[in-house]
This record gives C-alpha cells, sequence and structure tokens, in this order.
C-alpha cells in the first residue's frame, strides 16, 4: 500500500514537471494533474493540499539534484576563476536538460511567501557553493558578491528561457565574462 502511494505521489510529481515545463505555473492545476496521472481529483487533493505544496515538494526533491550536478562540475574546476565559470555555465547549461525544466519554471513564477521561502534555501544552497571562491579571489564581501552573481545566472537563465534573439552560448558568454570581470577583487 505504501509503495503504491509512493508510485502515485512520483506520477504526480512528473506530471506536475511536465505541466511546469510546458505552460508554467499557470498549467499547474489539480484537474490538469488529475488528467494527466488519471486519478481523480480527490485523490490529488490526498496527497497535495495545494498547488503551492506540489512546488515546495519539487523544490525539496528537483533543487538539490540541480545543485549536486553544478558541485560536481565545480569540483573538477582548477582556479577559483574557472569555478565562477563553470558554476555560471552548469546552470545555463541546465536550463535545457529536460529534467530541470520545472526548477526554472518554479525559479520564474509568482509563487505564496512559504514556496518562495523554499526556493530561497534551495538557492541558499547554490550561493553557498560559490561564496568560497570568491573569498579565494580576494573579495571583501563574498556572500554579498555570490548573491549578485546568482542574480546575474538567474537574468541568464531567463533570457535563455524566453528564446531570446541571442543564441544561448551567447548568453552563456555574456553571463560568464560579467561574473568574471564582475567578481575580480578591486585592490
Amino acid at each position: 500500500m505504501a509503495e503504491h502511494r509512493t508510485m502515485q505521489r512520483d506520477a504526480l510529481l512528473d506530471a506536475a514537471r511536465s505541466l511546469l515545463s510546458e505552460g508554467g505555473t499557470e498549467a499547474l492545476t489539480f484537474p490538469a494533474l488529475a488528467e494527466r496521472t488519471g486519478l481523480a481529483r480527490s485523490s490529488v487533493y490526498e496527497y497535495f493540499r495545494s498547488r503551492a505544496a506540489v512546488v515546495e515538494e519539487l523544490c525539496a526533491v528537483d533543487f538539490p539534484v540541480w545543485a549536486a550536478e553544478v558541485e560536481a562540475a565545480m569540483e573538477r574546476a582548477a582556479t577559483p576563476e574557472d569555478k565562477v565559470e563553470v558554476y555560471v555555465r552548469q546552470q545555463l547549461e541546465l536550463v535545457g536538460d529536460r529534467r530541470h525544466r520545472a526548477v526554472v519554471a518554479i525559479s520564474a513564477s509568482e509563487l505564496d511567501a512559504g514556496a518562495r521561502e523554499k526556493i530561497r534555501a534551495a538557492h541558499g544552497g547554490l550561493v553557498a557553493m560559490i561564496v568560497e571562491a570568491l573569498g579565494e579571489l580576494g573579495h571583501e564581501q563574498p556572500r554579498l558578491a555570490a548573491v549578485l552573481l546568482q542574480g546575474v545566472v538567474d537574468a541568464a537563465v531567463r533570457r535563455t528561457e524566453l528564446g531570446a534573439a541571442e543564441d544561448p552560448a551567447k548568453i552563456a558568454d555574456a553571463a560568464v565574462s560579467m561574473a568574471l570581470s564582475g567578481v575580480t577583487a578591486r585592490h
């Protein structure tokens, strides 16, 4: 029985990912979840009390995977500058990855305070990874620089997602250039 519930919960999360990828948070509705999974709408409510609860669960499950991929790529980088570049490029690369489209949609959406707090906490884990590299670069306020750097990454992610006129590779190059010239310590 517990295994069946886990399978249904996983199916609902998968359906939520697809809906978010296809139409953003507006597409994530309980009737749509019910239709995608073949469950009754009342069954969806047994698992999640609201759309925000679905989003919070996806954050808890998917953000750590995203962060782990960024971290693994950063561990292969030799210098602090390389770490900064990898931090930016890896996140932009993940935008095109089907598994992470829901994370992008969630990050871009208007959500209630509870869900936003969960996303902020998840992003906090990501930002924490780059603080050390920024400190090694001699930045006086590495935590502040890390938050601002993530802002550059988020803007580049949104620009890429919008299907902007620029090639995604050009957006990534511009974001890396801005990150590296912007985080170099000024003496």
